[in-house]
Order: structure tokens, then sequence, then C-alpha cells
């Protein structure tokens, strides 16, 4: 199943290619420097584990490089190549000390659960899409401050888990899939879920990385086929981000990070603020709008 799996994510990486070439040659688009920059710093330390989902949600709020609604599939669609190496890594890794059972399950659930989402964000209103990732970056800075003050949980030795867990935590992979879409990483809900459950927390990873990437390429072929993402922010997210992974996980592998979680945890806190605030300013506007046009029809 492993085997399966590594073949899985090759044709996958072959497809989500074809696609975004085709995509990027139809429409003459060529990768945001910018992006390159910010792919290769919040991939880096992805692999590290700080996480890239939030991280890049500030950066593309705050610098304004697209329109809030387009933030998350955006972004879901340029961190997907480097997801996908990372979980070649670690299932090449450790892959093979997970139950399989466990393993494909959650992946292709999480899978699924992309696909579903992917035009649930397309349809959704504005400040809809503001206040899920509002949400989203308050979970991702609890899960920061959790972390350094040692509050996750320990996790046990498992390696596997029994028939009832094991279909909670394949039915929570669907949703978390589902909200990968929405800006909400399936890292942290994952590591969190599992760990809880017993598993040893480093077996969670090829769990969270695989289903996050096979996640990724099925979401991101619908988002590019809707349309509603910015390609040069894409490419440059996707190819500055794959050497950064590569890096940090086959020759740096570890380094001291809690100091710098502490300060993405403050800026990550300000960042949803100001998402919660658009999103309140968002959903005012459309209840006055819609009372003008009942006054204007009656």
């Amino acid at each position: 199943m492993l085997i399966a799996l590594l073949v899985s994510l090759g044709l996958a990486i072959w497809f989500y290619a074809v696609v975004l070439a085709r995509a990027a040659i139809a429409r003459r688009i060529r990768p945001n420097i910018e992006a390159l920059y910010v792919g290769a710093i919040v991939n880096f330390f992805d692999a590290l584990g700080i996480g890239s989902f939030a991280t890049t949600t500030v950066w593309l709020k705050f610098r304004r490089m697209v329109p809030d609604r387009l933030i998350p599939p955006t972004m879901l669609v340029g961190l997907t190549p480097p997801a996908l190496a990372e979980s070649i890594i670690f299932l090449i890794l450790l892959g093979v000390l997970v139950d399989p059972v466990l393993l494909f399950g959650c992946a292709i659930a999480t899978m699924l659960g992309g696909l579903v989402g992917a035009p649930l964000v397309a349809r959704a209103r504005v400040w809809i899409v503001q206040l899920i990732v509002a949400i989203g970056l308050v979970l991702a800075a609890t899960a920061y401050a959790m972390t350094n003050l040692h509050l996750f949980p320990g996790g046990g030795t498992a390696t596997g888990l029994p028939i009832g867990p094991t279909v909670a935590a394949i039915a929570a992979s669907f949703g978390f899939g589902i909200l990968a879409n929405f800006g909400v990483g399936n890292y942290a809900p994952s590591l969190v879920l599992l760990s809880l459950m017993g598993m040893d927390p480093r077996l969670c990873f090829p769990i969270m990385a695989t289903g996050g990437s096979l996640m990724g390429v099925g979401a991101s072929i619908r988002h590019m086929k809707i349309g509603e993402v910015d390609l040069r922010i894409v490419l440059g997210l996707a190819i500055g981000g794959i050497p950064a992974v590569l890096i940090a996980a086959l020759v740096v592998k570890s380094m001291p990070l809690e100091l710098l979680r502490w300060l993405v945890f403050a800026v990550v806190l300000y960042a949803a603020a100001v998402m919660f605030r658009a999103a309140m300013t968002g959903q005012q506007e459309e209840k006055a709008d819609f009372a003008e046009s009942s006054v204007a029809i009656s």
C-alpha cells in the first residue's frame, strides 16, 4: 500500500504539473518574484514544523498580493507542490512504520474532502471566506502557543489504531480536507487528534503530509479550472517552495524555532483580528445592501 501511495503521488505530481503548465502557458503567466521568496521561506520552515498556511495567509493579506477571497485557493494551489515533496520524504523515511489502513484511509479521505471543499469556497461570499480564514488563523496561533508551552498531547507509541478510532480519524480527515480550501491547514488538527488517540507523533507526519498533498492536487485542479486563483502567485510559491523543502528536510533537518513561533503567534493573531473586522464589515454592508434593495422593491 505504501508503494501504491508513492505511485499515486508520482502520478499526482505529473498531472498537477501538466495542468499548471498548460494554464500558465495559455495565459502567458510568469511567476511573481516576491512570491518566489515567500514560497522559499514559508516552505523551509514548514518542513521544520512551523507550518505554511498561516504564514502565507498573513503575507498575502498584508502585502495585498491577492484579494481576500482569493487567498485560500491561491495559497492552496501554490503550496501543493512543496507539500508533495514533503509527503514523499516522510513516506520514504517513516511511512513503512505506519498502519497502512490508517495511512491510506486518512490520505484518501483528506483528498475527497478537498474535492468537496473547492467549489464551496469558490461560491462562498467574501465575508464568509474572511471569517473562516480568521478562525483558521486563531487556531494556528493557538497551535503555535501550545507547541511552545508544551501543551500539545504527548501522544503514545502506537503505529496504528483500533477500528473505531481509525474510522473516526478517517472521518475527521475528510472534514480537514474541506477546511483546507478555506485556508485552515490540516497538519495541526491532525497531529492533535492522532496524538490524543495514542499515535506516535513522529508517525503522524506521513499521514498528514500525504493527505494534505493529495488533497492539494485534487482541490488545486478544480480551483484552476474554476479560475479563482492568481497564477502568478501560484507559480512563485511553487517554484520557490520545492527546493526550500528539500534543503530543510534533507540538509538542515532541525533548528531552534521557539522564538520564531512566538513571533509568528503575534503576527498571526493580529492578522486574524484584521480578517475578523473585514468579515464583520462585509456582513454589515451586505445586510445594508439587502435592506436597501428590499425597500426599493417594495
